[in-house]
């Protein structure tokens, strides 16, 4: 029984090419499926999340940080009574536009193309669905539905102008009231998005080496998660120990959504979709405390995970890749596989050649980047370890 606040499958406003409504499954349901076949889907299992795939096969992937991101997702819009569906293909679509080597590869991509119309990957994701993705007879995408668009777009929020030009194609296509929140379905992926990486990251960190349990110890919930266990289990192996005490910081973070959201919704009593959009501000977030204490827990990993040495050093070697083979198609595009070529022929100008290049490096996995790279320049430290 869905909340009157929640995305009604049946008050959808619809695809832009128009579809005859599938037998078995609500519109939101097939937007699901659409987005778990495409081509972008399958390519996440190897696009990196900190870690470049070459680093070991227990670290996250974009593929598994989205099974993780979904199932949060599911779980929290169930409670709240909102569209699980919708959660869910908001969540599943949310990484389909990074590029290789994650957000290096996306600060790379981005300098690269700001002469251009500017790179992020939220607007890729919907360039992704509205037109990169050619395998349906009537259209180009995934033809989805107006609510799962206007979750890729904003799930993180209104967003302001100036737009990147994929954001803006899309919008000027069918107009996603990009100045209001998102649906309440959206701003549950989003905050499943950071649910997940908030865990996982600590998890990855502590396997990597970077810091210790015991550093984990000293920051706010993780230190007491860690102590709770300790009571519970003494003597714990490690492995275990640890596993225990993650989990309940994944826990901690999402009863603080739940009780959140159910206090806001009460208090404000939304009687429609619309009402949550016109919000001010968001009707899913944590607590002021948790929010406080996960800013300190990003702060550790920002300086102890994300600029360590190691991940520094590989940073470098991956934007030298991404700076290498975005000039060398972009100084002769014939060098492009034969299926782009049409792109290039219908390129009017170097900005629109610019993104035909862009649509081509950002899909690449890590490992087809890597190997790639090694083709054209050479082999590197990275190419071995492949």
């Amino acid at each position: 029984m869905l909340k009157p606040y929640a995305c009604q499958p049946d008050q959808s406003r619809g695809r832009l090419f128009t579809e005859s409504m599938s037998t078995f499954r609500s519109p939101f349901q097939r937007d699901r499926d659409r987005i778990i076949h495409s081509s972008a889907f399958r390519r996440l299992k190897h696009k990196t999340q900190v870690f470049v795939e070459h680093e070991g096969d227990y670290y996250r992937t974009r593929l598994t940080h989205t099974i993780e991101v979904a199932q949060v997702a599911r779980t929290i819009a169930g409670t709240l009574g909102l569209n699980t569906d919708l959660a869910e293909a908001v969540a599943l679509a949310h990484d389909l536009g990074h590029p290789p080597f994650g957000h290096t590869g996306e600060d790379a991509l981005a300098e690269l193309m700001a002469p251009f119309g500017g790179f992020d990957h939220n607007a890729q994701a919907l360039r992704i669905v509205t037109r990169l993705e050619r395998h349906y007879a009537d259209f180009d995408g995934l033809n989805l539905t107006w609510e799962t668009l206007e979750g890729i777009a904003k799930h993180n929020g209104p967003v302001p102008e100036p737009w990147s030009y994929a954001l803006a194609e899309v919008n000027a296509m069918w107009d996603l009231e990009l100045a209001t929140n998102a649906s309440a379905e959206a701003q549950v992926a989003a905050v499943a998005d950071d649910v997940a990486y908030n865990h996982h990251d600590l998890h990855d960190g502590l396997r990597a080496g970077l810091f210790t349990e015991d550093d984990l110890c000293e920051l706010p919930v993780l230190g007491e998660c860690f102590a709770e266990v300790d009571r519970r289990h003494p003597g714990l192996d490690p492995m275990r120990r640890r596993h225990e005490a993650l989990r309940r910081v994944f826990g901690v973070m999402v009863e603080d959504v739940i009780s959140v959201a159910q206090g806001r919704l009460t208090s404000l009593n939304p009687a429609s979709v619309d009402d949550i959009r016109h919000m001010d501000g968001p009707i899913i977030r944590f607590s002021k405390p948790l929010y406080q204490n996960l800013k300190a827990i990003k702060r550790f990993l920002f300086v102890r995970m994300y600029r360590a040495p190691s991940v520094v050093e590989v940073r470098k070697r991956v934007t030298g890749m991404i700076n290498d083979l975005f000039p060398h198609f972009m100084d002769d595009p014939a060098r492009l596989p034969q299926e782009w070529q049409a792109d290039v022929a219908a390129a009017r100008d170097q900005t629109e050649l610019a993104r035909v290049v862009l649509d081509y490096v950002a899909g690449m996995t890590d490992r087809f980047a890597i190997q790639e790279h090694a083709r054209l320049f050479g082999p590197s430290e990275l190419t071995d370890q492949t």
